[in-house]
């Protein structure tokens, strides 16, 4: 009982030690029931069966999720118990000098961790419970679900795996605190406020030469993601070279800047005898050793933290913004048409199939029982042809070599697509695209994918010819015309070239007649309607009965369908993910201060003593807390704006367009999570060395 209220008093009387640590483990709690009670909102939501198939899916997936943030969530509680009990090595000296055992110490922290536990688990629940209903609506908003009998919820399972995985992190801690302890002497507790790291000078020769070194391999490293011809060549392995060269150079640029700015700052006298920038830079490089570590890991959790997070974010919104572009008609056919028999042992065709690849998209509906004329108006065919001559090798002319560059791992010998001009017109004014005319003599291209067609656009500027089917044809346009004959969620088109109907001498039946695309809209004035004649297409009792057709299709409902989910899905993996790496990165940083404010208390009442006013040392602290926030932040931003660029690559069916506002959003989260961190921790800092210690 005794050990109990000095548990409780203790808790009392060190509540402002224990804010960050409060404040952090309410955060995550909260952030970990949200993110897990999604399954638990969303059973109200009116879904059609697609889309909660994939709201299922992502819940899933958060779950999962949820094990790799338990890991971080854990290694951070345990990294504040040790600022924890750092910060009361005084306190436990007093209690060994009366007394008391190891074993009751262990008790007092036992009882505090789950007094603390308890206490930040109802909070954080409470606050969880209330955001998990802001969250439903923004999962009802991006599945257009009808909230009609949406109701205020509480997630049961969120919370009994909340309790479980944050109560075994809890344990995890005691037993810490109780090596701890167990590995404490009297000698090191009461001294631990005398000890100092050395400050070591280094030769600012060898600092420079570290950094110069350092800066190049960034460079390097910033280059090969950031720029096509680096960015198109890298491989698995050589990724995983990059990151580590990465994560070395930024410990190196921090251990190289760490002596360097000192030693620059002191040639600057008017600088550095200026009011406390002395005091502030000497604290500064006296914990070099563990700063440059913490400044590393600091650096790189909030490198991906921006990357994953403004990504993520663009997918969303790129993915939304391209359905109405890129999915403009209700739906469309493939057939892969005239298939060699010669094929049919290394495809695996069947007799069945390559019969019916010699039918007609019309023919096949046919065959299948649907009326086409019943479900189907504003319709329009189109055919892909091939020649065996015409590929890149072929179409690039001159500038195949830059292509094969930026591109090595593209297939050389494949050949092109090729369309009549009079059925892409079709095509295109159905999809709301531009229409063209060509001479006889002439060719374009059409495409969306932004890499491909800027490598077309160079060939095509070297008005380079190009022999199809006997005839030779210039290009008519220097540059790749936006298009697309395939409807998608994603820029996908990486050049379809459009020749006059004349030049297209081969047969119906000829297997250089790849493919033969129907697109259409449904008869329908309202949703439901349309939905309806969805499910005639999608039924999938036709293919039983008939599996020989080789019809294949897409439709606008199928393709926001799995666009929404895939948008929604990465945007809570992302959001998780990043916020929970923003939080983490800014906590250690936040525990590494105070904790470094308990060391300085002397240093700051010495100061104190010799005349310096309360303002000018809550001014140097500010500037020491502001420095070691700033440092990691301004190297990850720099890291980011290449990272982002690498992300843009990778990512470029997706759209770029609004990678601009995700970024901008991301920036709101850092202010808000990181600059919350910084003042938290400047007032807890600041009150700490106020404090009068007998």
């Amino acid at each position: 009982m005794m050990l109990c209220k000095l548990s409780l008093k203790n808790i009392k009387k060190s509540f402002k030690d224990y804010t960050i640590y409060f404040f952090t483990l309410i955060l995550g709690v909260a952030i970990f029931y949200v993110f897990n009670a999604i399954d638990s909102q969303t059973v109200l939501l009116e879904t059609k069966q697609s889309t909660y198939d994939i709201i299922k899916m992502m819940t899933q997936t958060l779950s999962a999720v949820s094990i790799f943030v338990s890991f971080i969530l854990g290694f951070l509680i345990i990294y504040a118990s040790r600022f924890l009990i750092k910060r009361r090595n005084k306190e436990f000296a007093i209690y060994m000098t009366l007394g008391m055992g190891k074993r009751k110490i262990s008790t007092i922290l036992f009882i505090e961790t789950i007094v603390i536990g308890l206490l930040s688990l109802g909070v954080g629940l409470g606050i969880g419970v209330i955001l998990s209903q802001l969250m439903s609506l923004l999962v009802a908003n991006m599945f257009e679900a009808d909230m009609t009998n949406f109701a205020f919820t509480f997630s049961k399972a969120a919370l009994i795996k909340t309790i479980i995985y944050f109560g075994i992190m809890y344990l995890l801690v005691m037993v810490f605190n109780t090596i701890q302890v167990s590995r404490c002497k009297l000698i090191d507790l009461i001294n631990s406020s005398k000890k100092s790291e050395k400050v070591k000078m280094k030769n600012p020769i060898i600092c420079a030469l570290i950094f110069i070194v350092a800066s190049i391999i960034l460079g390097y490293c910033y280059y090969m993601v950031s720029v096509p011809d680096g960015a198109s060549t890298l491989t698995l392995k050589k990724m995983t070279v990059i990151i580590g060269l990465g994560a070395l150079s930024t410990f190196l640029i921090f251990w190289s800047l760490s002596g360097l700015i000192l030693k620059i700052v002191q040639s600057i006298h008017k600088v550095y005898y200026k009011g406390l920038n002395s005091f502030i830079l000497r604290q500064i490089s006296s914990k070099v050793n563990t700063t440059v570590f913490s400044m590393t890991i600091i650096c790189l959790m909030l490198f991906v933290t921006i990357c994953v997070l403004s990504s993520s974010l663009s997918i969303k919104n790129s993915m939304t913004a391209n359905l109405k572009e890129l999915a403009p008609a209700d739906i469309e056919l493939m057939k892969k048409r005239n298939i060699p028999k010669e094929l049919q042992a290394d495809y695996g065709y069947t007799d069945g199939q390559i019969e019916s690849s010699y039918q007609t998209i019309k023919e096949s509906l046919k065959e299948l029982g649907i009326d086409e004329d019943k479900y189907l108006k504003d319709q329009a065919t189109i055919h892909v042809y091939t020649d065996e001559t015409v590929t890149y090798v072929t179409t690039q002319g001159d500038n195949i070599d830059s292509m094969k560059k930026r591109y090595p791992y593209l297939d050389y010998t494949s050949p092109e697509i090729i369309v009549k001009l009079s059925e892409y017109n079709k095509i295109a004014k159905m999809f709301g695209n531009d229409t063209f005319t060509l001479e006889e003599d002439q060719y374009m291209i059409i495409g969306d994918y932004e890499s491909m067609t800027t490598l077309r656009d160079e060939a095509l500027a070297l008005n380079t010819p190009v022999t199809i089917y006997g005839k030779t044809l210039t290009p008519k346009y220097k540059k790749v015309k936006n298009g697309f004959i395939e409807m998608s969620s994603n820029h996908i088109t990486d050049g379809v070239i459009v020749v006059p109907d004349s030049v297209v001498t081969v047969s119906d039946d000829s297997p250089q007649m790849e493919y033969e695309y129907m697109v259409a809209n449904y008869k329908a004035n309202d949703d439901k309607t349309r939905e309806e004649i969805e499910a005639v297409f999608t039924d999938s009792t036709y293919e039983e009965a008939h599996p020989d057709v080789t019809l294949e299709g897409t439709s606008k409902i199928a393709i926001y369908d799995a666009s929404v989910g895939l948008g929604a899905m990465i945007t809570f993996i992302g959001l998780y993910l990043g916020i929970i790496f923003l939080i983490s990165s800014a906590a250690i940083l936040a525990l590494k201060e105070l904790s470094e404010s308990v060391d300085n208390y002397t240093r700051y009442n010495m100061l104190r003593k010799i005349g310096a006013t309360d303002k000018q040392l809550n001014r140097a602290l500010f500037k020491q807390i502001a420095i070691f926030f700033l440092f990691p932040l301004v190297l990850a931003v720099i890291h980011s704006i290449f990272g982002i660029q690498f992300c843009i690559f990778l990512l470029e069916t997706f759209g770029k367009e609004q990678m601009l506002a995700s970024v901008f959003m991301t920036m709101i989260f850092l202010i808000i999570i990181y600059g919350g961190y910084f003042l938290i921790t400047y007032y807890c800092s600041k009150s700490i060395i106020k404090e009068k210690r007998v």
